[in-house]
């Protein structure tokens, strides 16, 4: 219990400094969210969903420092990021480690009612709407990084779209690290997207400094009936950042989810995707695509569960691994008892570019009902020599051909993204990875070079 044992001592000795920094919707889960934490500690790599990681270690005692008196920080983000994609027009807002950045000056042309900012600040605007969804996907008793995430998150973002209002423009919010020390960070978002509302979402991670950071992320996502959410979740961090990501959906009827889960550069990332389908009509599309290399970890971990019948779930990921990096995939789809007239497709490939490379792929189906079309498969493989060998016949250089089979084997996955200029976008900085370069956002000086 050494990892644990820390943020549980935290925790009784700053209670009251936390609580006063937060909201009381916040606050009303913390001890109960300590509770869980305390009596379950962090998960070993012998509980199913954590096999491939080893989280106790990830959260072992380090130096790394907390904010929890909430002071500011010195950035100016819009002036230093500027990760705007060509063509796409976004409403932009920025995360500084886990505080909601008020850029009072910055003037948005969201739709009449249409909230995006600090967590803390809604519950005062709209405090019913708050307690009815907030910590209500996202369990501590199942766990341990939501449960420490409840404990120690003071604010978060809220996405509010009410009820028939469609947000044609993207909305965009950069996470920005940002520290002189090490740091531990505990971000929170909930999205509520209302009946017959649409948005689409674009969040994207970035470091501005190169010290050690620490982050938990629970998202919670509600879509109401005939309602459509387009998720991207795009991170370019560097090789000491530390990612423990959890991701709740909640579907209702007649519902539409496509989420997009892309990792160019990372240290250690694990992501958790829990999707719920609670109304019949309801589709998503979860897609997945990673680059890693050195010594990089990446993690994804899904469940789709069918709770209910005439529902169509796809995923697809695709990770290409270099040198001595891991990679890991454990999708289950669950078909519950009478979701009949369900339809799921699920698919891992993977290319491992090196025999130094691990990848650990574990698709799974669980199935309660007779009338539905379920399948599922994964690949692993590496790069055809016979390919490289008639690119090189041609004239292409060896670096230039493993480059071109890397790009093209991730292409299915990037083809798939609806907004048609970031998928341009994705293209390039795709190429640029396997080229050994990062692929700074344009104008954005901070994260154009790879560590």
């Amino acid at each position: 219990m050494n990892s644990e044992k820390q943020y549980i001592d935290l925790y009784k000795q700053c209670r009251n400094m936390i609580f006063s920094h937060s909201a009381d919707v916040m606050n009303n889960l913390r001890d109960k969210a300590f509770e869980a934490f305390s009596r379950n500690g962090f998960p070993s790599k012998k509980v199913e969903r954590y096999k491939y990681t080893d989280v106790q270690k990830m959260f072992a005692p380090e130096d790394y420092g907390l904010n929890l008196e909430r002071l500011p920080i010195q950035i100016y983000p819009a002036e230093i990021f500027k990760c705007d994609v060509p063509n796409l027009s976004t409403q932009l807002f920025f995360v500084v480690n886990d505080m909601f950045y008020n850029d009072t000056k910055k003037e948005t042309s969201l739709p009449e009612g249409v909230f995006v900012g600090s967590l803390c600040e809604a519950a005062k605007k709209y405090p019913e709407l708050i307690e009815k969804y907030y910590g209500k996907l996202a369990s501590s008793e199942e766990d341990s990084i939501t449960a420490l995430n409840t404990m120690l998150a003071q604010d978060g973002l809220l996405v509010y779209v009410p009820r028939g209002i469609k947000v044609e423009q993207t909305i965009q919010v950069i996470n920005v690290m940002r520290s002189n020390v090490d740091l531990m960070t505990n971000r929170r978002v909930l999205i509520i997207v209302e009946p017959m509302a649409e948005v689409k979402l674009l969040f994207c991670d970035h470091n501005a400094d190169k010290q050690r950071f620490l982050t938990t992320q629970v998202i919670e996502a509600f879509v109401e009936d005939n309602a459509h959410l387009e998720l991207y979740c795009l991170e370019e961090t560097h090789r000491k950042n530390v990612r423990f990501s959890n991701l709740y959906i909640d579907q209702q009827r007649n519902s539409t989810v496509n989420h997009n889960a892309i990792t160019l550069h990372n240290g250690v990332t694990r992501n958790r995707t829990d999707l719920v389908f609670s109304g019949e009509g309801s589709e998503c599309q979860l897609l997945g695509c990673v680059i890693a290399d050195k010594e990089q970890h990446v993690d994804n971990n899904t469940l789709i569960d069918h709770k209910v019948g005439h529902c169509t779930s796809e995923e697809l990921y695709k990770y290409v691994l270099d040198d001595k990096a891991v990679g890991a995939f454990a999708g289950k789809i669950l078909v519950r008892h009478g979701a009949q007239q369900s339809y799921s497709h699920e698919t891992n490939q993977n290319l491992c570019a090196t025999k130094e490379t691990r990848m650990f792929t574990q698709p799974m189906l669980e199935i309660y009902a007779d009338d539905v079309k379920c399948d599922h498969g994964s690949t692993v493989g590496q790069l055809n020599d016979a390919a490289l060998f008639y690119m090189q016949q041609r004239g292409i250089s060896l670096k230039e051909a493993r480059m071109l089979l890397k790009f093209a084997f991730l292409g299915q996955v990037i083809d798939h993204i609806k907004l048609e200029p970031l998928r341009t976008r994705l293209h390039m900085l795709v190429e640029k990875r396997f080229r050994g370069e990062l692929g700074g956002c344009r104008h954005c000086h901070k994260c154009s070079k790879s560590e």
